[in-house]
């Protein structure tokens, strides 16, 4: 595995802040699902790098998940996760246009919305 400055590490970073947040425990009250997503520098399925958002303790970790099967896997290249996350691109179109790949429970998969990804702050 690499050692790949990915933009995405950032993201992860401010997701742990909001979910420890009122708004991120609201979300993983109401979610309560285990989430593993694998982000590639340039392909997907080369070099990924794997991080397990749980929505049932609130919490983003680095690596993949130890607790079983996550109840969604999601593979994203690193600027098309940015995008999704950011609003910039539609989950939806995403995966029509192979640019995010999903493993496991469809209906786990479409409760992962963009509010989950806290506000991007204004510059």
């Amino acid at each position: 595995m690499g050692t790949t400055e990915l933009k995405s590490d950032n993201l992860f970073e401010m997701m742990k802040i909001h979910l420890a947040s009122d708004a991120g425990k609201e979300l993983t009250k109401n979610i309560g699902l285990v989430y593993q997503i694998n982000i590639a520098p340039k392909k997907i399925g080369f070099d990924e790098v794997s991080y397990i958002v749980d929505l049932k303790k609130g919490e983003v970790t680095k690596g993949k998940y130890e607790g079983g099967k996550p109840d969604a896997t999601f593979s994203f290249k690193d600027d098309d996760f940015i995008k999704v996350a950011t609003g910039k691109m539609n989950p939806q179109i995403a995966f029509m246009r192979g640019a995010m790949k999903i493993k496991g429970s469809l209906s786990a998969a479409q409760k992962f919305t963009p509010d989950i990804f806290p506000k991007p702050a204004k510059m």
